[in-house]
């Protein structure tokens, strides 16, 4: 399990599940009829109204369960000279498997915010725990690699720290009734530009060991 992140395989199936976290999306989006990509987020693909649900769940399902392997597998690799940030790496990745992979596959949202169901608050409860544990994931893998001497893999994590904070407020910022006719209203657009920031160390990571 501790070398399982160099392996080719391992490594293959990780990046072409961040790559088929943005372009899943947008092919199922094709197939339903007034889903927005950029003004409506991409758990409305899971909603009891949508055509493509579920396929878009069972996604969701799959994704928690990988990135909950990824997580275990990452913490292995550098827990003995690094407990502490091992296991905050851990929890970043695991919270985000769980709650906005397995939980978020398992209890849907509604197309309309305004419908509350219990399990809409499940959801928005788990996906919000899971992106804002996620959104450090960035900063931590920087800091590793800061310590591991790897300058380069450090700023590029940091950069995209900084970037993922900035969008994820945008992301929650656009809900907001006065921001609705703003840039900010672009809730589906900061939404996965802020998981594309958070993406960022494990696709580097992946594809670095690919070409390696």
């Amino acid at each position: 399990m501790e070398n399982i992140i160099t392996s080719k395989l391992f490594n293959s199936i990780l990046f072409l599940t961040i790559l088929g976290e943005f372009l899943l999306p947008w092919i199922l989006s094709r197939h339903y009829d007034g889903y927005n990509s950029k003004m409506m987020a991409m758990s409305a693909l899971g909603s009891p109204q949508s055509p493509i649900r579920v396929i878009y769940n069972t996604w969701l399902i799959w994704l928690g369960l990988f990135l909950a392997f990824v997580a275990i597998a990452y913490f292995l690799t550098a827990r003995i000279d690094f407990p502490i940030l091992s296991v905050l790496r851990l929890i970043s990745i695991g919270f985000f498997a769980v709650g906005a992979g397995l939980i978020s596959g398992i209890f849907h949202v509604n197309e309309n915010k305004n419908i509350v169901t219990a399990a809409s608050k499940i959801h928005g409860i788990s996906a919000a725990i899971g992106f804002m544990t996620f959104l450090f994931f960035p900063l931590l893998n920087g800091i590793l690699a800061f310590k591991q001497d790897n300058f380069i893999f450090g700023v590029v994590c940091v950069i995209s720290f900084i970037l993922a904070l900035i969008f994820f407020i945008c992301f929650i910022t656009g809900d907001k009734e006065q921001f609705q006719n703003t840039m900010l209203r672009y809730e589906g657009l900061w939404e996965r530009l802020t998981l594309l920031c958070m993406y960022i160390p494990l696709a580097y990571k992946a594809v670095n060991n690919l070409l390696s």
